[in-house]
């Protein structure tokens, strides 16, 4: 039986402006990547999130971005390669103080909207975050086959090979930039039978049609996707059908008392 880990970025709230639904969320995915403060999440909605994906046994990662709540950390950012690491350390280890209050670990991390973007494709921020990642002591989830695969390998960290339910691909296995048409996905049906046949097949169709072969550990479904709470239930329901059995990649752990 095929497996693979369900995943959800979330925590994503902060002040009086609510993105996603993590309450309805979280009982869904198998993995949460929970914001760290600079792009989305303030102190009090990490731990809520944190707080309910212990209560149902979800791996937590965070979510680290670039500094820029204003553009929902979705803006390529010029960052001092010294800088960039510390801000990495910085909202990783706020997220495993809150994670620890609520009973559980940060077991991994996935970055955020353009820095995940720009690790993928530049060697030397990525070889940024594979060494915060090392330092860290804790594996990365990303694009296969990117920039920030390949730094994860030269500075040994684990590398954990990430597909999107919801985001529309180029032919070159990058996401398509949001501005394109086909870029985002919302329709469930639709959404989950392509899940479906990434995780049995091994490919996807890119938006001008090509097929683009993938190696999947983990399945993305966005949580500020319009509808992400019935893609997330339609995508269980699908794979289920297909006898694919959910799994996080790394089994979350409990703080000790």
């Amino acid at each position: 039986m095929p497996n693979v880990d369900l995943n959800s970025d979330l925590g994503e709230s902060f002040g009086a402006w609510t993105i996603g639904d993590d309450a309805a969320m979280l009982p869904l995915v198998t993995s949460a990547n929970l914001a760290c403060g600079f792009h989305g999440g303030d102190p009090a909605t990490m731990l809520a999130a944190a707080t309910v994906a212990v209560q149902h046994g979800v791996t937590i990662g965070a979510h680290p971005s670039y500094r820029d709540l204003v553009g929902f950390g979705r803006r390529d950012m010029e960052i001092a390669a010294e800088h960039l690491h510390a801000d990495l350390l910085y909202q990783v280890g706020a997220l495993q103080a809150i994670a620890r209050q609520a009973g559980g670990t940060v077991s991994y991390v996935k970055l955020h909207g353009a820095l995940y973007n720009r690790a993928a494709a530049d060697p030397n921020v990525a070889d940024v975050v594979a060494e915060a990642a090392r330092a860290l002591a804790l594996p990365l989830l990303g694009l296969p086959n990117s920039e920030l695969d390949h730094a994860s390998r030269r500075a040994g960290v684990p590398f954990v090979r990430e597909a999107f339910a919801d985001r529309g691909y180029l032919a070159d296995g990058t996401l398509a930039p949001r501005a394109l048409d086909g870029a985002l996905l919302t329709d469930p049906g639709a959404v989950a039978a392509r899940v479906v046949a990434m995780v049995t097949t091994g490919e996807v169709q890119a938006i001008d049609g090509s097929t683009v072969t993938l190696e999947i550990d983990s399945v993305c479904v966005h949580s500020d996707t319009p509808g992400a709470v019935a893609i997330a239930r339609a995508v269980r329901e699908a794979l289920d059908d297909a006898d694919v059995q959910l799994v996080p990649f790394v089994t979350p752990s409990v703080r000790a008392p």
